[in-house]
């Protein structure tokens, strides 16, 4: 039996939410590390690596991002090879490039201080409308919202809106119906405690995949959508295009435990990271023989050391990863090769070194790497990491 809304006829329902939601979330919120440290930039740090990515899988880079780049002037200095194998594994490797961007600016045009406002805060490279409204609620205490996807959800939900969500009118007219609700509430109630509450019951009880949780819910006696039994109708939203499939040969070539790398071009996906040497297509045995002769010729052209020669082959088991609008489709072998050139003095580009945008990276764009620079120096992607030994 589906509960009544009857009292609450002709109420804005949004307005309902400051009473009850930040006294839910006082009692129910996770203990998560960037949460009531008083820091604007573990604020900033997690929202964005939050970003299309779990809260379980977050955690230990936020903690390990920290303690490497506890604040903006660290993060505005960094080297990009360093940056890059912090965030190894993470994906969407815009994100921290843009996040050094701002952080770059932030310390010239603000003297290493976040801006305070919305407005400010989404002038810098990476800050959008969901993000610059958080950081500014939950740090600086402004009455702004942040309509992420859990906050589109639980509304459409509450209202019982039809509309589709994925449409950017319905998500602006939803931000101006919360900005009123966030000027009316706060003070008393402080705006950060809000989103973040409306954040947290969209990720743990109002959730995206599966049935809401509609019995611990603490807005369920005035939700539309579960008086109607329509709760897990909705939100409208149209679905996404199709990603275009990729196949793609990984070449797994190895001299004794060094693993081949290469630096993958500067513009485009994955631009700038090391990868194993991948080819378009599901290459035969010959054909990966072949690809492997070239990036060997390639490699042992730069030194005076003789050529590496295949002494074994094999197939790997295939693997697959999917981007935002691409699937790659991989299948892989392995090349094992003397003699060992890699130990004749011929190491990677030197992480330690800055890149200027359009160049060629300093040293090798092609080379061998022990499991120790793997480890600590040199970040491959994830999509990688199936075929690793």
């Amino acid at each position: 039996m589906r509960r009544a809304v009857s009292e609450y006829e002709g109420k804005d329902l949004l307005s309902l939410m400051p009473e009850r939601l930040p006294v839910w979330y006082a009692d129910h919120h996770r203990d998560l590390p960037w949460r009531d440290t008083g820091d604007p930039y573990d604020v900033w740090l997690s929202e964005i690596m939050l970003q299309q990515t779990r809260v379980a899988a977050v955690i230990e880079y936020f903690l390990r991002f920290k303690e490497a780049l506890p604040g903006i002037p660290e993060l505005a200095a960094c080297d990009e090879e360093r940056l890059m194998k912090l965030w190894e594994g993470l994906g969407y490797y815009s994100r921290v490039r843009n996040l050094q961007k701002a952080a770059q600016k932030v310390m010239e045009a603000y003297g290493g201080r976040l801006p305070e406002s919305a407005g400010e805060l989404r002038k810098l490279p990476g800050i959008g409308p969901y993000t610059a409204g958080a950081i500014a609620s939950i740090a600086f205490g402004e009455a702004m919202p942040a309509v992420d996807g859990n906050v589109l959800r639980i509304c459409a939900r509450i209202t019982e809106n039809r509309k589709d969500i994925a449409l950017p009118e319905t998500k602006k007219a939803l931000e101006a119906a919360l900005l009123e609700v966030f000027r009316e509430a706060c003070p008393p109630v402080h705006p950060g405690t809000l989103n973040q509450a409306m954040m947290e019951l969209g990720a743990t009880v109002c959730v995206p995949n599966g049935p809401p949780q509609c019995g611990i819910c603490p807005v369920a006696d005035w939700c539309r959508s579960h008086a109607a039994g329509a709760e897990e109708a909705l939100p409208v939203k149209s679905a996404a295009r199709p990603r275009k499939i990729e196949q793609r040969t990984i070449l797994l070539i190895m001299d004794g435990e060094n693993v081949l790398i290469r630096k993958r071009p500067a513009r485009g996906l994955l631009a700038g990271l090391w990868e194993l040497p991948a080819q378009a297509g599901f290459l035969t045995e010959v054909q990966a023989l072949e690809a492997a002769a070239a990036l060997l010729e390639e490699v042992s052209g730069k030194t005076d050391a003789p050529l590496f020669e295949p002494v074994f082959i094999k197939k790997l088991p295939p693997a697959r990863h999917v981007f935002t609008h691409i699937e790659w489709e991989m299948e892989g072998w392995l090349i094992r090769v003397v003699p060992a050139i890699s130990q004749n003095g011929m190491p990677c580009a030197d992480p330690a070194e800055n890149e200027m945008p359009g160049m060629e990276p300093a040293g090798n764009t092609t080379c061998f790497a022990d499991p120790s620079e793997l480890q600590t120096l040199y970040a491959l992607p994830s999509a990688f990491s199936a075929f690793l030994p």
